[in-house]
């Protein structure tokens, strides 16, 4: 059936029916006539004659048709193009009639030749309606004016595809393409979409039928070489033949195939696929339709107006054309041939516009034919877009084996791109089978999705879905799969073993609870036991000489301001707060200059005492106990009007230190003023030096007679311990700090406790025949001179 490609392979005029004095035809071509083109060029037939039949639809008008044959060539498509337009179109009139043909094209070719003829036919602004080419670059209107179709474009095919490819989890795919317009351009559009939704390809190839066989040995050896088992074609029937042929040779199965429109629904394709190489393709077709035809298939005529049927049966409209099984029949793709019936109605529906409008309406054929809407008896609305597009809906199908080695094509759900995104794309996962007969859903990535806990990292040299899975830093984490970022923890959390969650950080703190706590505590308390427990002895032998011998008052004194220094210890051991923080600093500065002040008024009295009792001295009248007691209130005053400024311009207050441990919170006061720490610090150490020096220069009084030595070993103690203070308190972290702190307070008290006052108990307990005057003032007294 090749034929010239000027005269047509069949061919119909229209009838002229005279109506007073208009007579019209619309004169129909299609092209490539082959079996597929065969069916086609029925359904077209089926639909010319069911329009000439009608009285709703060009009431007294015939529609003719010319059928020619491009024999899927590009120039041969084009001289028929040009021969359907260059002989026997012509117009004429007379004085009493006036007849017009009116042509329009029906393009049954692929893409690139529908681009073809769509560019030698655009200036004569004839109407081409395709039915199969779906190359997104014919819905440029400034290049193919007057090219429409009832087949969706593959710009929204291609984004359908990376949708579904994403629906499934496939990251990694390879793509083969047939090399012309159809396959370059939604390719494009495909890869284009697929990264915008985080798809990577391992490889795009170009095949066209008539390569070499190195190159699609070529193609061969890169999907044999690829880790990828997904492989997204945009090839013609034609093309695929080819790559299936060549991969049955090498037995390469089990590979997920992802098809277009072209060929995921034809029975053709099915049937040469021997070797199973596509079982369990998944794709896209256009929605079935239920178009009832063919009056020879059936043995039946349909109703002709005004005629009867007459010696054979009529036919219903309701006859199954899908329980005939041959190449003629094949009803799988029903869709198309639908598709060639709603462009020949929607040329009827144009034409018979043009003629129910008055004498000043419109006349262009293509501008009638781009502004139709109508609907099918079957209930489809049909309309062409501002593009010459058709609303854009598709089927998914699944290529199910069955026993007999056949293939049933399964519907398992629907892409409508007139729907929000979100509901675009709905599938029935269930009813899917998949590469080798498999019921699970084929895996295809570069690399394994990283676990929550992980970051991705990307590999160098390769595509973004291709990474290494890096576990989540200390303090950071990440509650996601495939995270590309760890999330830092709030200061006050810290990231969990696996690194997957946030967990509150553990406060610590010097608590009453823990064992150093404990200890600080009980030997602050056991101070202040043993502080009280000599006041009461001093008060029980208040009269005698070792008490009064040297300024009771500021022994009582001095036993309080240590019970006082014993006590301030615990107020750093608990949780810190805002009036903790203040007191505890401020108590200790206090308590222990007033202790420091009655050490160093004791010292004093020792100097004055033993300068008194040299012939003609009178300095204790300078010194008496009125002096001793404002000289004690004087220096504390002092450290009061420290601690005030302190407080005043910059207390201190509680502090979260996040520096110290990163799984731990450290509470602990800050100081606030460091100056103010460092000045009560400082007056302390003054006050403790100066009475070092005056003890140690009454170091070598009388024994009996004073206690200045034992005040020297004690200050020696006090100031031993807090000189070791500062570097132990500077490094030590976190609670132990403060420990240190308290340490130093209890060891300095401890040692003006047992230095100065043990000697005096063990005299009034242990040794009470020497607790006499006259063994205070007679034995190893100064001489008089």
């Amino acid at each position: 059936m090749i034929g010239d490609p000027e005269n047509p392979l069949l061919s119909k005029d229209g009838d002229i029916i005279s109506h007073g004095c208009i007579c019209n035809s619309l004169q129909l071509s299609a092209s490539s006539l082959n079996f597929r083109g065969f069916q086609y060029a029925q359904a077209m037939l089926f639909a010319i004659e069911e329009i000439n039949n009608s009285t709703d639809i060009l009431p007294g008008i015939s529609l003719g048709y010319k059928l020619y044959d491009n024999c899927a060539y590009i120039a041969r498509g084009v001289r028929v193009a040009l021969a359907s337009v260059t002989r026997d179109e012509v117009a004429f009139a007379s004085s009493d009639t006036t007849c017009t043909q009116v042509q329009a094209n029906m393009v049954g070719t692929a893409s690139s030749t529908g681009m073809a003829i769509s560019t030698v036919l655009g200036s004569f602004h004839i109407p081409l309606i395709g039915h199969i080419a779906t190359c997104a670059c014919l819905s440029d209107k400034t290049k193919y004016p007057s090219f429409l179709r009832t087949i969706p474009s593959d710009d929204y095919q291609s984004r359908a595809l990376a949708q579904l490819v994403k629906y499934f989890g496939w990251t990694w795919v390879g793509a083969i393409r047939t090399n012309d317009d159809y396959g370059n351009n939604g390719m494009a559009t495909f890869i284009e979409t697929a990264q915008q939704l985080g798809i990577c390809l391992e490889y795009s190839v170009s095949v066209f039928r008539t390569d070499p066989p190195e190159k699609i040995q070529q193609i061969v050896d890169i999907i044999k070489a690829s880790t990828s088992k997904v492989i997204v074609t945009f090839l013609l029937t034609a093309d695929l033949f080819v790559m299936i042929q060549e991969l049955s040779h090498h037995n390469l199965t089990g590979y997920q195939w992802v098809g277009t429109e072209s060929w995921i629904f034809d029975f053709q394709t099915a049937a040469m696929d021997r070797h199973h190489i596509l079982d369990g393709a998944i794709g896209l077709f256009i929605p079935s339709a239920h178009v009832k035809f063919w009056e020879k298939l059936f043995s039946c005529k349909f109703k002709q107006l005004n005629s009867s049927v007459e010696n054979q049966r009529e036919c219903t409209g309701h006859e199954d054309v899908t329980e005939v099984q041959n190449t003629y029949t094949d009803m799988t793709l029903m869709p198309l041939f639908y598709n060639v019936y709603k462009g020949v109605y929607a040329m009827a529906h144009a034409l018979h516009n043009i003629l129910s409008c008055n004498e000043r309406c419109n006349n262009k054929f293509l501008q009638h034919i781009r502004k139709i809407r109508f609907t099918t008896k079957e209930g489809d609305e049909v309309y062409f877009d501002e593009n010459g597009d058709p609303a854009a809906k598709y089927e998914i199908i699944n290529w199910q084996p069955r026993e007999n080695g056949m293939v049933d094509f399964v519907r398992v759900g629907l892409y409508d791109a007139s729907l929000p995104a979100e509901k675009q794309l709905t599938l029935q996962n269930k009813s899917l089978i998949w590469a080798q007969n498999s019921l699970q859903v084929p895996s295809s990535i570069c690399s394994e999705k990283c676990p929550p806990g992980t970051r991705k990292v990307l590999q160098k040299g390769k595509p973004v879905c291709c990474f290494d899975c890096l576990r989540c830093a200390e303090g950071e984490i990440s509650n996601v799969t495939d995270s590309i970022m760890c999330v830092g923890c709030h200061p006050d959390f810290w990231s969990n073993e696996r690194r997957d969650a946030c967990v509150q950080k553990e406060a610590e703190f010097l608590s009453y609870e823990e064992i150093m706590g404990a200890l600080l505590t009980a030997a602050s308390l056991f101070g202040t036991c043993m502080t009280t427990f000599v006041a009461f002895i001093f008060f029980r032998y208040r009269q005698t000489p070792v008490v009064r011998a040297n300024n009771s008052e500021l022994s009582f004194l001095l036993l309080f301001s240590l019970n006082l220094c014993f006590l301030c210890s615990l107020t750093f051991i608990g949780r810190p707060s805002e009036w903790a923080c203040m007191l505890r600093h401020t108590a200790f500065g206090i308590t222990f200059v007033l202790c420091i002040s009655c050490v160093l008024g004791k010292t004093i009295v020792v100097l004055m005492a033993f300068r008194a009792t040299l012939p003609g001295s009178d300095v204790m009248k300078w010194f008496g106990p009125a002096q001793q007691k404002l000289s004690v209130l004087g220096f504390t005053l002092i450290q009061v009007i420290i601690c005030i400024l302190w407080l005043t311009i910059s207390p201190p207050f509680p502090f979260k230190n996040f520096k110290i441990f990163k799984d731990k919170i450290i509470l602990e006061c800050a100081l606030g003023s460091a100056v103010g720490f460092w000045a009560v610090l400082g007056y302390i150490g003054l006050l403790a030096m100066l009475c070092f020096i005056l003890a140690f220069l009454a170091r070598k009084l009388p024994d009996n007679f004073n206690e200045a030595k034992f005040i020297t070993f004690s200050m020696l103690i006090f100031c031993a311990v807090w000189i070791t203070f500062i570097p132990a308190y500077v490094s030590s972290p976190g609670k132990f700090s403060v420990a240190v702190e308290i340490f130093a307070i209890l060891a300095s008290s401890f040692g003006l406790l047992i230095c100065i006052f043990t000697p005096k108990c063990y005299i009034i307990l242990l040794k009470p025949e020497k607790n006499t005057k006259k063994n205070m003032m007679g034995k190893g007294g100064p001489k008089s001179s």
